[in-house]
């Protein structure tokens, strides 16, 4: 005597792979559900590492919160702003900085210059490890940021062909005008701008990042800038970053007067924003596939009826309920959604292993990008499994299948003994 109630004995000796019409219909309904769930589980956990991963680099390279003047003039007493700041119970590190942008011209030792817009940021380089991964991210050559020396990232570096040691000219503002009025006026003297040594070479993980800042000692970029004592703002880390708008409002009613407090969300809103609404999206659209392989499944069990009306007859002329009849077929739906979800579990986990080497090959053989760096920011393809997203994936493609087989099982526990022995 077998254990399993004879509803799921008959559910599983007509699956039992036969060359017919309905056992291809069923293999097909199969890989349906599996490829759905495939795709389900590879989109929403590189969208869901997208998001991560965005955070992790914004949250490396900016402070979680940033103290700037209303007026976007320096701040002059900031000594005294940063020690009030750090009374506070949240903030873990405060430091200065400045940020503008500037011009750049590599100067070549052969072939015309090029030349580029940056931005510059001065930082205190005995706090900025403090605030920002920075000074552990220098790849090549060293964080030295004495006298005239910078650091520029990968990206940069790469576009213009630069090395540990090559030199670049840095003009800001501030020069533009005095080389304006040096050209309008003629007895005005020339403005020469100054050298400065590429001590070292970053990568902070971002491409954007790697391809627009360039880093300085603060005196440096205060000399350059023309600002005197005076920084931008103040660049705070407190002990958790999702409680940046609390202790926003904290330090504002501790501080007031004319300063305005940024969080790295409102600095980052509208991609962070945009991304989340991206990937709801996604799970909706690419739903749907598991819709069509229920269609798949529904078809496959309506002509599984009509095939089988006969021997429906038979059981229920045996004694056989209408709830069993109704069991055999809606176990078949039920195993027919667990192979394809256990299968596309198994698939969707192999395609987001190996994600990376997927694209690398199809760079190397074809010769095309399907994951560009510039685009998208990073340079490799981040994905992160998050178990509540697979069991609402898995959860919902199996009542999605067993919901498919409800129709033709009601129409099948509907038949009448007499009505079906009589059908050929």
């Amino acid at each position: 005597m077998s254990p399993l109630p004879f509803e799921l004995q008959l559910a599983l000796r007509y699956l039992r792979p036969k060359r017919t019409f309905v056992s291809v219909i069923t293999l097909i309904s199969i890989v349906g559900v599996m490829l759905g769930v495939a795709v389900l589980i590879t989109v929403i956990s590189v969208m869901t590492g997208f998001d991560r991963e965005l955070r992790d680099k914004i949250l490396g390279f900016n402070a979680h919160l940033r103290i700037t003047n209303f007026s976007r003039r320096p701040i002059r007493n900031y000594q005294r702003l940063a020690q009030m700041v750090s009374s506070n119970a949240h903030v873990r590190a405060v430091a200065p900085y400045t940020m503008q942008q500037v011009f750049v011209q590599t100067e070549p030792e052969t072939g015309d210059p090029e030349a580029a817009g940056q931005y510059l940021r001065g930082i205190d380089p005995k706090r900025e490890g403090e605030v920002s991964i920075v000074p552990r991210s220098v790849v090549q050559g060293e964080f030295n940021l004495r006298g005239n020396r910078i650091l520029v990232g990968e990206t940069f570096a790469h576009n213009l062909g630069l090395r540990v040691g090559d030199k670049l000219v840095l003009v800001s503002g501030r020069d533009l005008r005095d080389i304006y009025n040096a050209k309008k006026n003629e007895k005005a003297d020339a403005v020469i701008p100054d050298d400065y040594e590429i001590s070292g070479i970053f990568d902070v993980g971002h491409y954007e990042y790697n391809a627009a800042f360039i880093f300085c000692s603060l005196a440096t970029a205060q000399e350059l800038l023309g600002m005197g004592q005076g920084v931008d703002g103040l660049s705070v880390i407190i002990d958790d970053p999702n409680k940046a708008e609390l202790v926003r409002k904290e330090l504002s009613r501790a501080i007031g007067g004319d300063v305005y407090i940024s969080t790295w969300f409102d600095d980052n809103s509208m991609f962070l924003n945009a991304l989340a609404v991206e990937k709801n999206v996604m799970f909706y659209i690419l739903f749907f596939i598991m819709i069509v392989a229920a269609f798949g499944i529904m078809s496959a069990q309506i002509t599984f009826v009509v095939q089988k009306t006969r021997e429906i007859g038979m059981l229920k002329a045996l004694g056989a309920s209408s709830r069993q009849i109704m069991t055999i077929f809606l176990s078949q739906s039920l195993m027919v959604g667990v192979l394809g979800v256990l299968c596309g579990f198994g698939l969707g986990h192999l395609a987001v292993a190996y994600r990376n080497e997927f694209l690398a090959f199809m760079r190397k053989t074809f010769g095309y990008e399907l994951f560009p760096a510039k685009l998208y920011l990073f340079n490799e393809l981040p994905a992160v499994i998050v178990p509540h997203d697979i069991a609402l994936i898995c959860g919902a493609s199996l009542v999605i299948c067993i919901l498919a087989g409800l129709f033709p099982a009601l129409n099948a526990a509907r038949l009448r003994p007499v009505v079906a022995l009589r059908h050929e």
